[in-house]
């Protein structure tokens, strides 16, 4: 399992979601953190998902 932190921005820049989970790989870490946003409401909001590595996964500006 690999981990991915996933983090959401309001329009002034304020973090409106920091947090970090588990997935087996990138697809599936992108289908986790679009589900995460989706129940935080979050998901129109700019939003990233990065690995431990650093590869951008998902991203909304």
């Amino acid at each position: 399992m690999k981990t991915y932190k996933l983090t959401a921005f309001d329009a002034s820049g304020e973090k409106l979601l920091d947090e970090a989970f588990q997935a087996e790989n990138d697809q599936m870490a992108k289908e986790k953190g679009e589900k995460l946003l989706r129940e935080k409401d979050l998901i129109e909001r700019t939003h990233r998902c990065t690995s431990s590595s650093g590869k951008l996964i998902l991203f909304h500006p």
